[in-house]
């Protein structure tokens, strides 16, 4: 009994400190295709919502998106990274990222009490974006703007919003976003107390390819010398130019963590050690 006792107590100034507080949370498709992993994540959320925390979900499905293609007969494509999307693709996108992967996150918010809406960068001119690269990627942009309104009328009203990250273009074309850009951007834009990217590595590592080096905080111009010297590599790297940017825009901080972990979100915002990555202002 002293034992969860002392739990409590250590956690309550931070409920205190994050009380009211945005937390924009981006889940990563390898999470949330894993049952148990989803299961978990959305109980820690409806958690974090009851004590008064404000969090905006943006998820992402990149290999529930590659099985529709297949299924459909089309061979997944990337250049550095990025899907080529046509059009047969960014209607598969529309299916997947803003239909099936998006209900399940929010029944699964539900289903432990929470009261989740499911919405996509489309939705209420939410996510402006622009095509880069056309002739090689096609359907893929960058995010040229957000209009955080429908979002900010959500939190308000309590929900807890969850985005599939798919913006539209001038000419109302939808467009393939990354997601941890996304997320960055609206954090951002919501002035958000942080910024959590929720992976399925433990953070950044100072050796890219052994897990016991992993670096627990992070400046600015630290994490920029880490890109610099080129040991951000692969997935990590728009992860880490994604948290570089929301700190120096305003959001107090951004943590990267492994969200396999038994209720790592609970684990990085509720006790003293946390776990992760985190990136400061210098």
């Amino acid at each position: 009994m002293e034992e969860k006792t002392s739990v409590l107590l250590e956690a309550l100034p931070y409920i205190q400190s994050f009380y009211g507080k945005v937390l924009v949370i981006k889940l990563g498709g390898a999470l949330i295709e894993k049952e148990e992993v989803r299961k978990s994540l959305c109980r820690d959320l409806v958690l974090l919502n009851y004590v008064g925390m404000k969090p905006v979900i943006i998820h992402g499905g990149g290999g529930e998106v590659s099985r529709e293609m297949k299924k459909e007969g089309k061979k997944p494509e990337f250049i550095e990274g990025l899907r080529v999307t046509d059009e047969e693709t960014m209607e598969i996108l529309h299916k997947s990222l803003g239909g099936k992967i998006n209900k399940e996150i929010v029944l699964g918010l539900e289903r432990n009490g929470g009261l989740a809406l499911g919405v996509s960068g489309l939705d209420g001119n939410l996510i402006e974006a622009e095509k880069i690269r056309e002739e090689e990627l096609g359907f893929v942009g960058r995010v040229s703007g957000i209009n955080p309104e429908l979002i900010n009328y959500l939190v308000d009203e309590d929900y807890i919003p969850v985005i599939a990250p798919i913006g539209a273009d001038e000419d109302g074309d939808s467009l393939n976003l990354n997601a941890d850009v996304v997320a960055a951007e609206l954090a951002s834009s919501l002035g958000a107390e942080k910024l959590i990217l929720l992976t399925d590595v433990p953070g950044v590592l100072e050796n890219p390819d052994d897990e016991d080096t992993l670096i627990s905080e992070l400046t600015v111009p630290e994490a920029e010398n880490l890109i610099g010297s080129e040991k951000i590599r692969g997935g990590m790297l728009p992860k880490m130019k994604a948290c570089i940017n929301c700190v120096e825009n305003g959001v107090h901080r951004a943590h990267i963590i492994d969200g396999t972990k038994s209720h790592a979100l609970i684990l990085e915002l509720l006790t003293e050690s946390g776990i992760g990555t985190m990136i400061e202002e210098a």
